[in-house]
């Protein structure tokens, strides 16, 4: 088994184990899982050099378990489980809003064991009935269903671009390919992605289809032609791969690369100057004569336009930004100093403080915050002030051993139902900066949660507001709430909007982004971190950014430690 399906049976173990209502194991589980589908080296390699224990949550326990998956492919724990609950209720926990003591309600009071028997109940109005329901509940569980039913099958930009990203790396290794690159949505870098395309430059195509058909995760090839093939991945991904000749890479690259809106308008500036564009090149008409077609950017310059960067290629104005000589210089991660949003042990993620530091510092960064939740997310293990003195003692003593890389105290603060936060005043003078973060009450009402939001936003003491419309892609849709009230109060109280590269939120979204920067509002890029690996996630965030127009002066990200403390210390 690979490391991905062995971190999915336990994540799966933990699921049934919650609807059980069994306490902390089910944290455990899930622990050990992310720590296996973060590791670079497979799980059948390493333990021939390490013992299983050596990875971070995996205990005595779970290593027994994780040895029987490999050795076995199944888990005999995990098939007791699921004899003792219907399979379908894994599936009512994909609902919003719908956790497992809910599943367990529904199925013990009304015997719901799927996603039809849970429409029929709601539609049918036996949910109202039950003791801590109403008929607002009924219609978000119908609009929660809906919301599944509208999935869209993508995949997010985090689960797509590694994928890639190995592909092209394995193609440009083995057919010795230096015109290699992904295109399509995967290109400009969009929140989610369909299939997968990789384009390449090469006078020996059949070799490339070669080495492509020989890719070791691949499950079946698809289709195979001259220049183009499919294949299907064992985790169901399709990619696709499109082999041009090299003197045609360019004008393939743009065609394959821009969104339809934006080749519709480069097609008729061409025609306006007397000349045809497609995947082959820029020709004009009368004669047939190639203007351009090996380097992109010579395709633009001929249309009177400098080359703007794949992200912005949406026809959302980057067109005549480019024709005025008004392209912004993009956001890039070489200009990111540090990441303002990580979690450790003290909460839910998986790593220390000291682990985390390294880590940023390996990633040359002058700065990281560490904030883990407030006391009253309980489901987190929110920190009391207590706890939460005792990880800013460590975190000061963590800033003096890690020399070149500066801890900065901080915390995720809940933003409570009434637009307090979840810490006392003294105590958030005490941090380095806040985070203010709503996890709670999502069904609020628009002038309900807009009042929440502007309440928080005008504490003195809020340095940022993460993740600001609280949605989770292809899960949750944003709360409703006043987006333009909330963006002027930022910029009144000087409060930064995250963007939370998290591939799962990637909130404030690229649109929101470019309100931002239009808006004045300043904006912050957290990982939203539980683990090393994921500071990783800064790459995704940054793609965001620039996708949203982002210079480096509209990242708070960007400044130097030294303005970075005059900024908080203001």
């Amino acid at each position: 088994m690979r490391n991905s399906e062995v971190a999915s049976a336990l994540y799966e173990v933990a699921d049934l184990l919650e609807l059980k209502g069994v306490a902390f194991k089910p944290n455990a589980y899930r622990k050990a899982a992310r720590s296996i589908e973060e590791m670079k080296l497979e799980l059948s390699d390493f333990r021939k050099t390490s013992n299983l224990r050596d990875i971070p949550g995996v205990g005595e326990a779970i290593a027994k378990k994780v040895e029987e998956l490999l050795d076995t492919g199944r888990l005999r724990y995990l098939d007791e489980l699921k004899e003792e609950l219907p399979a379908g209720l894994l599936q009512l926990m994909d609902v919003p809003d719908i956790g497992p003591k809910t599943a367990m309600h529904l199925y013990k009071e009304l015997r719901v064991t799927n996603l039809d028997e849970l429409r029929a109940a709601a539609a049918s109005h036996q949910i109202r009935d039950l003791k801590g329901f109403g008929p607002k509940s009924e219609e978000r569980i119908l609009q929660g269903i809906a919301l599944l039913e509208r999935r869209s099958g993508r995949m997010l930009l985090g689960q797509a671009y590694p994928i890639a990203e190995a592909i092209r790396a394995y193609l440009a290794g083995r057919a010795a390919l230096e015109l290699i690159s992904v295109g399509g949505s995967l290109r400009r870098m969009k929140e989610t992605i369909g299939d997968i395309d990789l384009l390449a430059g090469s006078d020996d195509p059949g070799a490339v289809m070669d080495v492509f058909a020989s890719y070791p995760r691949a499950e079946e090839l698809l289709e195979r032609g001259p220049t183009k093939a499919v294949l299907r991945l064992k985790d169901g991904t399709q990619v696709d791969l499109r082999v041009v000749a090299v003197k045609q890479y360019g004008a393939a690259l743009q065609y394959f690369t821009g969104n339809k809106e934006h080749n519709v308008v480069l097609r008729s500036m061409a025609s306006e100057r007397g000349m045809k564009l497609n995947e082959y090149g820029l020709f004009k008409k009368d004669t047939g004569e190639v203007v351009a077609s090996e380097r992109e950017e010579d395709i633009y310059e001929a249309l009177g336009l400098r080359i703007m960067p794949p992200e912005m290629r949406e026809n959302r104005g980057e067109i005549e930004a480019s024709r005025r000589g008004k392209l912004p210089r993009l956001v890039e991660m070489a200009d990111i100093r540090g990441d303002f949003h990580a979690h450790t042990l003290a909460s839910d993620g998986s790593a220390t403080i000291e682990e985390m530091a390294y880590a940023a510092k390996g990633k040359g960064y002058e700065y990281l915050g560490i904030t883990d939740h407030s006391q009253s997310l309980k489901v987190a293990n929110g920190l009391t002030v207590d706890r939460l003195r005792g990880n800013m003692d460590i975190a000061r003593h963590i800033s003096e051993r890690v020399e070149g890389v500066q801890v900065l105290i901080g915390a995720e603060v809940e933003v409570l139902g009434d637009g307090k936060l979840d810490y006392p005043d003294d105590v958030l003078e005490e941090l380095d900066y806040v985070i203010g973060a709503v996890h709670t009450k999502f069904s609020m009402g628009e002038r309900e949660m807009t009042e929440r939001l502007l309440t928080a936003l005008s504490n003195e003491r809020l340095t940022i507001l993460a993740h600001p419309t609280g949605r989770v892609l292809e899960q949750r849709e944003p709360y409703a709430f006043d987006m333009d009230r909330v963006m002027r109060a930022a910029k009144d109280n000087e409060v930064c909007l995250e963007l939370n590269a998290f591939p799962e939120r990637l909130d404030l979204s690229d649109v929101n982004c470019r309100r931002a920067k239009e808006g004045g509002v300043r904006v912050a890029i957290g990982t939203d971190s539980h683990s090393v690996a994921q500071l990783d996630y800064m790459l995704y965030g940054v793609a965001t950014a620039r996708r949203g127009w982002l210079e480096k002066r509209d990242v708070l990200n960007c400044l130097p430690l030294p303005d970075l403390v005059d900024f908080l210390s203001r």
